[in-house]
């Protein structure tokens, strides 16, 4: 990108600056020029006495931005100090933690980082940097790679023992660079060690220098400008200022250069913090012609020009800015009306000039806000009535979903038995399958017990008992007493457990064993049906998930546990869908765990 000519630069900076400094920059043409050439010849011994109040001025200032630098900096150095002595930071640190609840519940009692940053606005953010690989990354508590440990900041803390800063980016927000206090802490009773950083807020850096008259910034050893009276600077390179080669090997001090082609002074300050390996330095520079020419307007030759150009100059000042002003704070509180959410205000600013034009169109802008905000709640009360219908929709056809074989089947088994043997025993079955029959008439939309379906499925394992014989299936259901009246949906749990009789032992001639369990486990309902049959491989489970998430029908026994996962997910969330596990040769297990909070009690 070519450099910007001077001219450029000029109308970047008069179109940057607000009106009222334009109509002062004008006044101080019309005013000053005429000053400047009559007082030419009498300013000369005026000049050396301003430069030299002016350099003063300078090292005055930039004594006063170290000692404010050295306050803000202060801060981070005295919460590092209590970090290192601090045993809870090292509880947390070094705790091996077992389970992701006790990583979580340890970070969320450990407040301490937060607290800071709440009391103090000196500190921007607050991350440790560890090797504990139990720990879990929440933006405080980081756990170190590759990257992190090559990085300069990292190595340069873990090798040397104190304080160090640097500018450098912070991962946490998003990838920011802040001035950092980076310091090694050591856990001896461990043996362990991490590397604490504390950014320093920047608002509270800028805001420092935002007043200052001439260029001044701070940067560090690296050459990085962390703080600037431009803004622009901030996270550039000193290397890529002009006067650079001005500051090599320079101790702190004022110095006299050429800057652009101007006499220029740079006054160099140096901060080393309280236990710091490194040190900030502080740079101010300003023209020599830009002080001496305001001794060029103290010339009493000028007195009678200037009275009179002050007179029209004081007055068109004071018109045109007060028109412009009050029009501009009439616009100002109209758009303020807007940004609070007022979408009926109307500006009412007459003219003809920009500012008419600018209320004009602010006008236009709002109505068509309005009209655009009453559409688009328009489309999104259509677009929730739609998919609380299409919910409705699949929810009523998934939960018809279910197979009618196995009635069928059962039926023309226990015909075949009644004819074979006496009545007693198919009387126990007809009454198990005409249960199930009326039951499965009456679902509705309703949840029903936990104990209703546990019923359900005992009733239709023994069923299925009756069909392939005791030597063929075996099983055994499982249910926590708290959990018989918690409600869930109907028919969520007997198509797991068709799924493992007619599927899960559909190779097995002997032997079979199906085991349902629901128990109440951290507050949880989980439920889980397994199977001793000839399990499933990686590669077929993989399909049978993909499966689980298709809501377009397919052929196959994938069907009873696509209906089932689906309906856990749009009942509780995506985290109680169906889990698989399985092994060749050993079994299957099906699993899902409904949330506490959503389980409602009769």
């Amino acid at each position: 990108m070519p450099t910007p000519t001077a001219k450029q630069r000029l109308l970047k900076k008069i179109n940057d600056m607000r009106i009222k400094n334009k109509l002062i920059f004008s006044f101080i043409l019309v005013v000053f020029i005429p000053v400047l050439i009559v007082g030419v010849f009498l300013t000369a011994s005026y000049r050396q006495d301003v430069l030299d109040q002016a350099t003063e001025q300078t090292l005055n200032n930039v004594e006063k931005i170290k000692r404010q630098t050295s306050d803000i900096i202060s801060m981070p150095i005295d919460i590092s100090d209590k970090l290192l002595a601090d045993t809870r930071l090292t509880d947390v640190v070094n705790t091996q933690y077992k389970t992701t609840f006790e990583a979580v519940k340890a970070l969320w009692d450990y407040r301490e980082f937060r607290d800071y940053m709440v009391l103090y606005n000196e500190i921007y953010n607050i991350r440790f940097y560890t090797t504990n690989k139990t720990i879990l990354d929440n933006w405080e508590f980081m756990k170190t790679n590759d990257a992190i440990e090559n990085a300069f900041w990292y190595r340069t803390a873990i090798n040397e023992e104190g304080i160090h800063w640097f500018y450098i980016h912070d991962e946490t927000k998003g990838n920011e660079q802040f001035l950092s206090l980076v310091r090694k802490i050591v856990f001896p009773q461990y043996r362990t060690n991490g590397v604490l950083v504390v950014g320093v807020n920047q608002n509270e850096l800028n805001a420092m220098l935002s007043k200052e008259p001439f260029d001044t910034m701070i940067f560090d050893e690296n050459g990085y400008i962390v703080a600037s009276s431009d803004n622009a600077q901030v996270g550039g390179n000193i290397e890529a200022l002009p006067f650079a080669s001005q500051l090599t090997d320079k101790q702190p001090g004022t110095y006299e250069f050429e800057y652009e082609g101007k006499p220029s002074k740079i006054v160099i300050e140096e901060l080393t913090p309280p236990s710091s390996r490194n040190s900030l330095k502080i740079v101010s520079v300003f023209s020599i012609d830009s002080i001496v020419s305001e001794a060029n307007r103290v010339s009493l030759f000028g007195l009678g020009i200037i009275s009179v150009s002050l007179l029209i100059a004081v007055m068109l000042i004071y018109v045109f800015s007060t028109m412009i002003s009050r029009r501009m704070l009439t616009l100002n509180k109209d758009i303020n009306k807007l940004a609070l959410g007022d979408l009926n205000v109307t500006s009412t600013i007459e003219g003809a000039d920009e500012i008419g034009l600018l209320s004009r169109q602010f006008n236009n802008m709002v109505g068509s806000i309005r009209m655009l905000m009453e559409e688009v709640e328009e489309s999104h009360e259509q677009q929730t009535k739609l998919k609380l219908h299409q919910k409705e929709i699949k929810l009523k056809m998934m939960a018809n979903q279910i197979n009618p074989h196995f009635l069928f089947n059962a039926l023309e088994s226990i015909r075949m038995k009644a004819h074979m043997n006496g009545e007693k025993e198919i009387s126990n079955i007809v009454r198990m399958l005409g249960r199930m029959i009326r039951r499965n008439l009456e679902i509705g939309a309703r949840n029903i017990p936990l104990k209703e379906e546990i019923q359900m499925i005992g009733y239709y394992l023994e069923i299925q008992k009756f069909r392939y014989g005791d030597e063929r299936l075996a099983f055994n259901v499982t249910m926590d007493e708290e959990a018989e009246k918690l409600l869930i949906p109907p028919l969520i749990i007997q198509p797991l457990v068709e799924n493992a009789v007619v599927h899960g032992l559909d190779n097995r001639s002997e032997g079979g064993f199906v085991s349902v369990t629901a128990v109440l486990e951290d507050g949880d309902l989980l439920v889980e049906v397994a199977d001793n049959g000839m399990g499933i491989n990686e590669a077929r489970i993989a399909e049978i998930y993909r499966s689980l998430n298709d809501f377009e029908e397919e052929d196959g026994y994938r069907i009873g546990l696509r209906n089932v996962h689906q309906r856990l997910i749009l009942t509780y969330g995506e985290t109680s869908g169906l889990r698989i596990a399985s092994v060749s040769g050993e079994g299957t297990r099906i699993s899902f765990r409904i949330a506490a909070g959503g389980i409602e009690h009769v």
